[in-house]
């Protein structure tokens, strides 16, 4: 008999869901949010997940290194699952690979060329290539399971060999678009508008789709008119170029070396991430130029000024980035002189533009001349549509159900009536967040009444046990709410509490107006203690005394949780006697 599980649906009502027949859609990263996208679907006893993201830390999150999706339901089903495919090579979207590989080992990834290449990096770099097989992956390709079989079409964003792709279930088609942007005259691959209106025309049950810049009116400027600005920039300068963009544009880095080259300077590239893809852009001929072209750091005293460029990171005012270490005076092997020009091809990301204008403001104050993206100078464009392009790629799939991913809540909720502009009725739409999962069956869609756990994991390192997230939660109750410390002295020889507990607060309340509450809450203390030595006790059962004792009462008093620490202080003679008499 098939396994039956009750669900609730917002615009279907009650219907009971089939384990064994219908498939589920869900998102562990990506909805809500920019970053750590992870997408799964999931029939019967196989799950496919698309894309594994990480996410970079806000900067309230001190020690922290990446975000992480919580991998506790893939842990749980590890052995469903049958493949794990990538869309494209940006680290929002295969930064999460490494942690993924140590909660589940994962037989095959699927991944296009260039970010096959990174991934192949990547796992190399922690030496966990051999166990894990990729899979070069293009427009042609099929992939098939015993319930899926997966299709491709190619799409263009800021990455070289970027996928969009569709997936058919038994019960129904999903089209999946990861990161794009339509451009009518690309620098690389065209999209594969052809294919994306057969798809359509076959028929498709869901869109899923990019939703970064929802809320941008109209379409996105070429790569190529941002090309033409930036080469005209190197022709008209005369003194030294340094030009600064996300490492991750692979397609605008390509063109900043080739204008440098094609304008005879030569090249030298700053930053760790910015020269890994540089390294594998000049093996897969995505980056064309000769190698002669890039000099060491060490040469750079011996090139006259009008003939070198220095392409680096730092774009968004990163303070360990290249850009920020050169406009303070620190890099090792570069310093800003007067008669510089600093590029920047980029624009801020939200919450960036402070730091931005104080490089701006120091790049400046050392004499340099500082370019940036304006209307009257196109030095970026994006590489996510904007909203006349995901009409565009609405029109061309033509669904029946849309599903917004790939976005914060304003974006999604954006995304949503984008597309009911287009023909779908609202009650198609669905605006997701993490976790939750919608439920294919027969060819419709319903929104189900459960969740997938999919807390954020917060990786220090390359820890992923969720110790640094039980640290940053600390953080933050130690920020809103402070820290109690009881100083208990005892006598274990007689178990018995030597004089009444001390408590010193940090952060908790104003000691001097608080001596009533805290001789109070030592004395609550000390008659619980007595009361649990009464008989034999450990020193773990006398600190969660105390933790069960204190923390109700001070949230009655306080409405507030701080964090209460225990600290035993047992006598000398019972230590030595604990240790043998040493």
């Amino acid at each position: 008999m098939a396994n039956r599980t009750t669900y609730n649906y917002t615009n279907y009502g009650t219907l009971n869901f089939n384990n064994k027949t219908d498939t589920l859609v869900y998102a562990l990263g990506g909805l809500g949010e920019i970053g750590k996208n992870m997408y799964c679907f999931e029939h019967d006893d196989e799950i496919i997940i698309v894309d594994a993201g990480v996410k970079f830390p806000d900067d309230d999150l001190l020690g922290i290194d990446y975000v992480i999706p919580d991998y506790t339901h893939l842990i749980k089903n590890k052995d469903k699952i049958k493949a794990l495919i990538i869309t494209h090579g940006h680290e929002d979207h295969i930064g999460g690979i490494p942690f993924l590989l140590l909660s589940c080992p994962i037989e095959k990834i699927y991944a296009p060329r260039f970010a096959k290449a990174l991934i192949e990096k990547k796992l190399s770099e922690r030496r966990r290539l051999s166990k894990t097989k990729i899979i070069e992956i293009d427009s042609d390709s099929s992939v098939k399971t015993k319930y899926f079989t997966v299709g491709f079409f190619n799409t263009i964003h800021s990455i070289p060999d970027s996928l969009g792709i569709l997936i058919n279930t038994p019960n129904g088609r999903i089209v999946e678009t990861g990161d794009f942007k339509f451009d009518l005259t690309p620098i690389g691959t065209n999209a594969d508008y052809q294919k994306m209106a057969y798809i359509g025309a076959a028929g498709v049950t869901l869109l899923m789709s990019d939703s970064t810049n929802s809320e941008v009116e109209g379409f996105s400027i070429s790569e190529k008119q941002v090309i033409q600005s930036i080469r005209d920039i190197f022709k008209k300068t005369k003194g030294r170029l340094l030009v600064s963009t996300f490492a991750s544009n692979v397609d605008r880095l390509s063109q900043i070396l080739k204008c440098a080259y094609d304008c005879g300077r030569r090249v030298v590239v700053f930053g760790r991430s910015m020269q890994n893809v540089v390294e594998i852009g000049l093996k897969l001929k995505t980056i064309d130029i000769d190698e002669e072209a890039f000099i060491d750091p060490e040469l750079l005293g011996t090139i006259p000024p009008e003939k070198l460029c220095i392409v680096c990171t730092g774009s968004q005012g990163e303070t360990l980035a290249a850009l920020s270490r050169i406009a303070n005076g620190t890099h090792k092997f570069v310093r800003i002189i007067p008669g510089d020009t600093v590029v920047l091809s980029s624009n801020p990301v939200p919450g960036n533009a402070i730091n931005v204008s104080g490089i701006i403001n120091q790049l400046t104050r050392c004499g340099a001349t500082v370019l940036e993206n304006t209307t009257l100078a196109s030095l970026h464009t994006t590489g996510h549509a904007s909203r006349e392009e995901q009409k565009l790629m609405i029109q061309l799939i033509k669904p029946k159900y849309f599903m917004p991913m790939h976005g914060e809540y304003k974006m999604l909720k954006k995304h949503a009536e984008t597309a009911m502009e287009t023909g779908i009725p609202s009650e198609n739409c669905f605006v997701m967040a993490n976790g939750d999962a919608l439920v294919l069956h027969e060819g419709e869609v319903y929104r189900a009444n459960t969740r997938i756990q999919t807390d954020a994991i917060y990786v220090d390192g390359n820890d992923i046990s969720g110790l640094s997230t039980s640290v940053i939660k600390d953080r933050k109750i130690l920020a809103d709410n402070g820290m109690v410390a009881v100083v208990v002295c005892i006598d274990s020889r007689s178990n018995k509490i030597l004089c009444r507990p001390g408590i010193v607060s940090r952060g908790f309340v104003f000691i001097k107006e608080s001596q009533t509450l805290l001789k109070e809450a030592e004395l609550l203390v000390y008659e619980a203690l007595k009361q649990a030595m009464k008989q034999k006790v450990t020193f773990g059962d006398l600190k969660n005394t105390i933790r069960n004792t204190l923390e109700p009462y001070l949230y009655r008093k306080t409405n507030r949780n701080p964090i209460v620490i225990p600290v035993i202080l047992n006598h000398r003679d019972a230590i030595k006697r604990n240790q043998g008499g040493n």
